[in-house]
């Protein structure tokens, strides 16, 4: 089966271009201690390094990584924002395209660039290891072509993070346990570094003593490619640059219709490519970045981290830019809506499916059972169309549809919500509670798909990042309270509307996406903040194969990991049996 796997791998990969590179990399997902916030702590990292290590590519090239799980956790990879066509094996959500890669197991993820330039990311899709295994896929055009924009002379990978003090499986557990809230991070990240800016002090106070902050050097006149990257696991986050004006040139490696602002935001799994010229005096400035925080009352990390952006042989005291206040919804408004594509593009119009997913918070009972931490002794939950996602624990999703393995998961996930109710004002408590379960929806090759997302206020109404698996989409429409399809669509933008692979759900509104369904596979739709997500907030599609091979989902490798391997104990750590060169299949 490989050998058939990789002939239809490499024909594809080598037949549009002889500059076409192949990129052959290892990834070892292993423990690494490491000092932050004045106290070392032992993480998961890739190949020992925090954040793990850049992918640099072209347009058409092909991407083969070999990783090895040397950690006590089981792991995948996913790759944000590719598209995988035909490909689903190598996208990486842990038990929706694969099984995870056991300690002393490995998988090799193959995959080919198409038709995508611009800045991706790449991190851990098991439980919440995300946290500290990511790293920048930046993915140049193809040799001979060029950036639709002045090429800059610096380009460099901001990625956006958090920091927790704590074991992040340990806060993982601890929450899922409970019912409850997780422990919020202790700082956020530039480029793994918690840089902290404290509002009572009004100074920047670096307290990382073994890693000093983050510093860039330019010259006077130098254009500079800023590739920001929300990795941050739970935050949406503002970003800026004191004194400097961004031109927003791309987002999740789509490129944009060039507009310039103070400040972007980016929520968890986006990305923004800004262009950055170095026309101010001479001298030292701040990027920072501090959390964009829409839900009422809830807790958030209110630091702000901080980098220096300095001028060549300048010495000054660093500036601090202003930023957003924490809820200022109107700032975040205002960039969304500047963000279009470059022309014209080719928007779905006859649609053949007309899906209203509604979105947001929900309680389990407790009773009977231990007095759970939540709101009125609650669980916390999350669903969409009322569904709270459960994933199976002993197969795939992808492999149960191929090898149509029965009582995993049924094709029933509701085309819009079993009970219409007032999805932004006073919703009745009858309406607070999911149901569990595993419910995907089907799709055939080549349909036209609008999906409405819409916010609900139960507990509160909160801005959602909205992640879609192996596929672009358009953003066509955007609002505030509930989405009113006599008005609304009317006013969706079908001319140049921006296309992402995330979408921030307006707090307490709606938004519209249009795509074509033309990736055979399973593909997974979710929250990208992982507390919503570990509460259920998904669900996945079933893209059926089309015609001919171009349209056929391509088979398994051989080394996928296999689907009887399971966590070995409810912690997720492997019993000693599990451990070696090759992990045993472990069974209860």
């Amino acid at each position: 089966m490989d050998s058939i796997f990789l002939a239809i791998f490499f024909t594809l990969a080598f037949t549009t271009s002889a500059n076409q590179e192949t990129h052959h990399h290892e990834f070892s997902v292993q423990e690494q201690s490491i000092m932050r916030l004045c106290k070392s702590h032992t993480i998961i990292t890739v190949n020992g390094q925090f954040p793990g290590p850049t992918l640099e590519v072209r347009n058409g090239d092909a991407v083969i990584v070999k990783v090895t799980n040397k950690a006590r956790y089981n792991v995948t990879i996913h790759w944000h924002g590719l598209r995988q066509m035909q490909n689903p094996w190598a996208d990486g959500p842990e038990y929706v395209t694969q099984c995870p890669i056991m300690p002393g197991g490995s998988y090799t993820y193959k995959f080919i660039i198409q038709d995508q330039e611009g800045t991706l990311w790449w991190h851990a899709h098991s439980r919440w290891l995300r946290a500290t295994v990511y790293g920048a896929l930046v993915i140049r055009p193809k040799l001979g072509s060029s950036y639709p924009f002045p090429k800059p002379k610096l380009e460099l990978p901001i990625v956006l993070g958090e920091w927790w003090i704590r074991d992040i499986i340990s806060v993982q557990r601890q929450a899922l346990f409970s019912g409850a809230a997780p422990n919020i991070s202790d700082a956020l990240t530039i480029n793994g570094q918690p840089v902290i800016f404290t509002d009572a002090l009004n100074k920047i106070k670096n307290i990382s003593p073994n890693a000093g902050t983050v510093k860039y050097s330019v010259t006077s006149g130098d254009t500079v490619l800023l590739r920001v990257i929300n990795a941050a696991l739970n935050q949406q986050l503002f970003f800026t640059v004191a004194n400097h004006r961004l031109t927003v040139v791309a987002t999740d490696a789509v490129y944009t219709k060039p507009f310039t602002t103070t400040v972007i935001m980016v929520g968890p799994g986006q990305t923004t490519d800004v262009l950055l010229t170095a026309d101010q005096r001479p001298g030292r400035y701040y990027m920072a970045a501090r959390a964009y925080a829409s839900a009422r009352n809830a807790p958030f990390d209110n630091t702000t981290t901080t980098a220096i952006l300095e001028y060549k042989s300048t010495t000054s005291r660093p500036i601090l830019p202003p930023l957003p206040a924490y809820n200022d919804t109107n700032t975040v408004t205002a960039f969304t809506n500047q963000i279009k594509s470059p022309g014209k593009v080719d928007v779905p119009k006859n649609l053949d499916e007309n899906l209203f997913f509604v979105v947001g918070f929900g309680f389990f009972n407790c009773s009977p059972g231990p007095r759970c931490q939540g709101p009125n002794n609650t669980r916390f939950a999350a669903s969409m169309n009322n569904v709270s996602f459960v994933l199976p624990s002993s197969v795939s999703l992808l492999q149960a549809y191929t090898n149509k393995i029965p009582n995993v998961y049924t094709p029933d996930f509701p085309a819009t919500p079993p009970v219409k109710f007032d999805y932004t004002g006073n919703v009745p408590r009858g309406l607070w509670q999911p149901v569990k379960g595993t419910k995907l929806y089907k799709l055939k090759f080549g349909s036209s798909v609008q999906i409405v997302l819409q916010d609900t206020s139960i507990f509160s109404t909160e801005d959602h990042p909205v992640h879609l698996h192996g596929y672009h989409f358009y953003v066509v429409g955007q609002g505030f309270g509930n989405f009113n399809p006599s008005q609304d669509t009317a006013r969706f933008n079908l001319v140049d509307p921006p296309q992402r692979n995330t979408i921030d759900i307006p707090v307490g509104g709606w938004a519209a996406i249009r795509f074509i369904a033309d990736n055979p596979g399973v593909w997974l739709m979710h929250c990208h903040i992982d507390t919503h997500l570990a509460w259920g907030f998904g669900m996945a599609f079933i893209v059926e194969n089309g015609v001919g091979p171009s349209q056929t989902l391509l088979p398994p490798p051989a080394d996928l990991p296999r689907s009887k391997w399971r966590e070995a104990w409810r912690g997720g750590e492997a019993k000693p049996q599990a451990l070696g060169a090759m992990a045993k299949p472990w069974h209860f």
